[in-house]
């Protein structure tokens, strides 16, 4: 098959759960002997040459279109008295983009396009008229609207709350009118598949997690975890990491550290904010971005996501499993992922919760190197990249026999 992927950013390097995703599933179709061509946004933010997917060999090829998404408080403010389009949307629109687009599907026949995510799923209505007979498949990243809504749940500022309800409306109206014109969606997530479904998505509506390459995330043996010590790893341009991480702070480590005052806390992640980069509490490293994730990790004993909204699956717990870690997370930052609390994952929500679990871990109660254990056997069964691919590639075949019968 030849496989068009539209993506809202060059999806390399790999280093967050975005671009892992997306250039994962390019580099595992390509594997399995199908083409892809990647139209990605080529962002400011992600600015990458049109080479960067070459090691990949020559069934994938790399199309980038420049387009600036920088947020603007002026556009913002315009978008909000003048537009409809969600501004998260809007950001993402581009004629240079519908245009390449019509030079592809002009030029090359594609068996399915692969849209990923909301961001980019505008393109339906050009995708439809430039090739109608050509199914297209939303990859549901996250469902956006429910981000936003808890965002604005958590947001304590009353004009950034207002600003942030108006927002997730306006996604949710988009997601409700754009979204079901797709003929098939992929959940990241069951809960999302749910959330999918009841926007009034067209079936088939199917269920495909993110996958991890295990190849890439193998342990170390040379590197030996320190005890006492937590990490918390993710992209803090994610404003749910940034949440989580200010609640941290705030509600459990300072107890934390009083009754535990060996615990060390070790942060990292690209695009930190500087209120993040200049922080000077006690027991708290932060590290900025970090070469290696999985070298990283590898590094403490027990790993932190403290999430209270979002959605979609957190990548880095499923890369922090891959390696055997003992991961203390949210419900909802262990929402999608099938683990078993106590088993392979710890999970706690409150503040008095955190600190019972990291009492437990400092007292040597928590069996750390048992759940890592159970945690890779866990991503190994069941998230492994190359079941994801065998997943996307049987919704291709569902598809592909409705195409064959359209006159």
């Amino acid at each position: 098959m030849h496989i068009l992927q539209i993506c809202p950013r060059v999806p390399f390097p790999p280093t967050d759960g975005g671009a892992i995703a997306m250039y994962d599933v390019a580099a595992g179709l390509t594997r399995a002997g199908h083409r892809v061509t990647v139209l990605a946004l080529n962002t400011p933010k992600h600015q990458q040459p049109a080479t960067v997917l070459d090691h990949l060999g020559p069934r994938v090829r790399l199309l980038t279109v420049e387009v600036d998404t920088r947020l603007s408080p002026r556009k913002a403010l315009q978008n909000l008295l003048s537009s409809t389009l969600p501004y998260n949307v809007e950001r993402f629109v581009s004629p240079a983009v519908e245009a390449q687009l019509a030079e592809l599907l002009k030029q090359e026949q594609f068996d399915v396009v692969q849209v990923e995510g909301t961001f980019v799923a505008w393109y339906v209505a050009a995708l439809k008229r430039l090739a109608p007979t050509v199914p297209v498949v939303l990859r549901a990243h996250n469902v956006e609207h429910t981000i936003w809504q808890m965002l604005a749940d958590k947001t304590r500022n009353p004009l950034k709350k207002w600003y942030l309800r108006q927002l997730a409306g306006r996604l949710r109206r988009f997601e409700q009118l754009v979204l079901p014109r797709f003929d098939a969606v992929a959940a990241i997530t069951e809960p999302d598949q749910q959330r999918l479904r009841r926007l009034g998505c067209s079936e088939p509506v199917v269920f495909v997690p993110a996958g991890v390459e295990l190849g890439r995330f193998r342990s170390d043996p040379a590197i030996r975890p320190r005890p006492r010590t937590l990490c918390m790893l993710g992209s803090f341009d994610w404003l749910p990491n940034q949440q989580g991480l200010e609640w941290l702070l705030r509600e459990v480590w300072p107890e934390a550290r009083r009754q535990f005052p060996a615990l060390e806390l070790h942060i990292g992640g690209k695009n930190m904010p500087e209120r993040f980069r200049q922080l000077q509490l006690p027991g708290v490293t932060v590290h900025g971005f970090v070469e290696s994730a999985a070298a990283f990790m590898q590094q403490y004993e027990l790993m932190l996501v403290p999430l209270l909204s979002g959605g979609g699956m957190r990548i880095k717990i499923i890369e922090g499993m891959a390696l055997g870690k003992c991961i203390l997370s949210t419900t909802l930052g262990a929402e999608g992922i099938h683990v078993k609390p106590g088993f392979d994952i710890v999970v706690a929500d409150s503040a008095p919760e955190w600190l019972a679990q990291l009492g437990r871990y400092y007292r040597a109660e928590l069996p750390v190197a048992a759940i890592g254990q159970e945690a890779a056997r866990t991503i190994a069964r069941r998230y492994d990249n190359a079941r994801v691919i065998e997943s996307f590639l049987d919704l291709y075949t569902i598809l592909l026999p409705a195409r064959a019968a359209t006159p």
